[in-house]
């Protein structure tokens, strides 16, 4: 007797329900190894808490494995299973904001509270485990190696809860003994120095800046003086001038060695520095600092007032020259050599490296705005060029209104115009900032347009443009929702090699959303990747390779591409490849293999065997886990049917 009605409705909500947790389960295991990157990415910490850190984020490193095979089979991810993964991911963005907070914040706050940060790692470190311990791994379908790698990392970290201790003893002592005292031991002030890291002037100016930011953060009253910990960089900061004549400052070279040390008036010294202020300049509240410091804080993205933290209503500086005569007096007072400024700056320019005034910039908006097309073309030209050069351009040209400007033009009937205004927009994309204000202003359905003109270098651009935009995840599916990616295949098979990288990189990032995936596979893209690897002359197998790995994280990837009978040419790659190619020719082929017989049994036939035991000897490290997890699939399969004749 058939199945009944119900039981075949069941079984079609099953295999939709399968085939979802597939499309999900890619896009998981893609944002769980996007973290890992960016932990990877993390300067290694140099402070108080270093062992700490490194030890979080080499655990946290010790998953990608497991992720990396998620990735290439994550149709076989159940419900269950993408729960898990999803906490896990909570844990691991948590870990990350817990070392990210600690490599940008003070030592010298770290240092005196010590139990603060202990359980800040002992929460990274439990979130992790308890997220592990919700994924059963025999439901995963990863290599034995992997699960013994997981289950090892899962003791670890239960171990790891119960050894945390940051106390320092020693370093106790010598703080208590620097806060306390007038006139703190060199030697002490030395060893409090070393174990900070905080040697040199740089070291100094870093940990100032990270005091100030953390009062401006701080929800009412800090938990410690912050004129203590000011006091105690004061000092930090003369011993370390002490231990290094080369780079002590002026003031000190003269003073010392006549045995008598002016005190600089604190209206002198820069608030952030706390050094004699060379070339001084005043913020929109009025307060005055070293143009190089606050102009660092200001590029950092602050918005505020390090003093007063009031929120500033501009970021443009105004050169304080009344106090600068006064510091000039004082020095020739007290036989000090006026400090000099590293290069002249002017008064019109409203960022330190900003090429223009806010006047020329303004100029040349009123000509986007009220020219004629020649005007408006040299202008969009004008701005093309200053938002590439450096990053204060970008900030000055955003923050004068360019990018509503920039988008109308964008349909300008005049094809260079349309040209330099996309790519405009493009350079000023580089600012984070600026992204949130192009995707605000609605310019993702115009770049699409210009995607689908007639100028090659404006297509390339406007790819370039849209991959940019495409690094924050929430516009990814704006962007593909606008008809990007038609748009983007063809460039693909039309474009210079320039134009077909660009556009290859741009679908690799969208498609990382899943909704994204299955349109690409709508639209046919599958046909011309697979032209491109079979191409002995092209220059983008790594990119075809790497888009189609991540459509064949869904099902109907997998049956898309196998349809286009890729063995051959993947077997071919395998053998004939770099290897970074036959790496992924390897991990394509297991993610086409994994639970579809008919795929496994076309890799058999076509020789594969002979390939990945070559690769198991030769390749890199994840190669030989895809060549020997593919080897360990075909061998059950062998297995399998043996049983079966035996049966039978």
């Amino acid at each position: 007797m058939g199945p009944t009605a119900a039981q075949e409705k069941e079984e079609e909500e099953e295999e939709k329900e399968t085939e979802m947790s597939g499309g999900a389960g890619g896009a998981v295991a893609e944002t769980l190894l996007q973290v890992v990157a960016e932990v990877s990415a993390l300067p290694e910490s140099r402070g108080p808490l270093r062992q700490m850190c490194c030890d979080l984020a080499r655990r946290v490193k010790l998953l990608a494995p497991l992720f990396d095979e998620l990735r290439d089979d994550a149709v076989s991810l159940g419900p269950a299973e993408l729960r898990g993964l999803e906490s896990l991911y909570a844990a691991l963005a948590g870990a990350k904001e817990t070392l990210r907070s600690v490599n940008d914040g003070s030592r010298l706050y770290q240092v005196l509270r010590p139990q603060k940060f202990q359980r800040l790692f002992l929460k990274a470190t439990e979130s992790i485990e308890e997220a592990l311990g919700e994924i059963s791994l025999d439901k995963l379908n990863v290599s034995d190696e992997v699960k013994e790698q997981i289950e090892l990392l899962h003791a670890q970290l239960h171990r790891a809860k119960e050894s945390m201790d940051l106390r320092d003893l020693q370093l106790s002592r010598d703080l208590n003994r620097a806060l306390n005292e007038g006139h703190c031991d060199p030697t002490i002030l030395k060893r409090i120095s070393e174990k900070l890291q905080l040697k040199n002037k740089n070291d100094i100016m870093k940990e100032s800046v990270a005091l100030h930011e953390m009062v401006i953060s701080s929800v009412g009253e800090p938990d410690v003086s912050v004129e203590e910990m000011s006091s105690l960089l004061k000092k930090l900061k003369d011993c370390s001038l002490l231990e290094d004549p080369t780079s002590a400052s002026i003031e000190r070279k003269t003073s010392f060695a006549k045995h008598r040390s002016p005190v600089i008036p604190d209206d002198f010294r820069c608030p952030l520095s706390l050094e004699l202020m060379k070339d001084p300049v005043i913020v929109s509240t009025g307060q005055t600092y070293e143009r190089s410091y606050i102009q660092k804080w200001l590029d950092s993205g602050h918005k505020t007032c390090p003093k007063t933290q009031q929120y500033l209503s501009h970021t443009a500086v105004t050169p304080n020259f009344v106090l600068k005569s006064l510091i000039a007096q004082w020095c020739d007072a007290n036989g000090i050599e006026l400090p000099k400024t590293q290069g002249g700056h002017q008064d019109r320019k409203p960022a330190n490296n900003s090429d223009i005034s806010r006047d020329g910039i303004n100029i040349l908006l009123q000509k986007l705005a009220n020219g004629n097309q020649e005007a408006q073309r040299a202008a969009a030209g004008e701005l093309r060029l200053l938002a590439k050069r450096n990053a204060d351009n970008r900030i000055s040209i955003a923050e004068a209104g360019a990018i509503p400007l920039l988008k109308q033009l964008l349909s300008s009937p005049d094809p260079r115009t349309q040209e330099h205004a996309v790519t405009a927009l493009l350079n000023l994309s580089i600012n984070s900032d600026n992204k949130g204000i192009i995707v605000k202003e609605k310019a993702i359905p115009e770049i699409v347009k210009v995607l689908e003109s007639e100028s090659m270098e404006a297509r390339e651009n406007a790819a370039a443009t849209l991959f940019s935009l495409s690094t924050v995840d929430q516009n990814k599916a704006l962007i593909g929702e606008a008809g990007a990616i038609p748009a983007l295949i063809s460039l693909l098979c039309q474009g210079s090699p320039r134009g077909k990288k660009d556009a290859a990189t741009a679908i690799f990032n969208l498609c990382l959303y899943p909704g994204n995936k299955v349109v690409a596979l709508q639209a046919g893209i599958v046909v011309h990747l697979m032209t491109m690897l079979d191409d002995p002359g092209a220059s983008l197998v790594d990119e075809a390779l790497a888009v189609l790995a991540i459509l064949a994280s869904i099902q109907e990837g997998k049956v898309a591409i196998a349809h286009s009978d890729p063995t051959p040419v993947l077997l071919k790659l395998m053998k004939t490849g770099s290897a970074q190619v036959r790496e992924n020719a390897a991990a394509l082929l297991f993610s086409l293999c994994s639970g579809v017989e008919e795929n496994l049994e076309a890799a058999k036939e076509g020789g594969a065997e002979e390939v990945l035991k070559e690769l198991v000897e030769t390749g890199t490290e994840r190669a030989k886990r895809k060549a020997g997890s593919l080897l360990g699939l075909i061998c059950q399969a062998a297995e399998a049917s043996v049983s079966d004749s035996a049966k039978t």
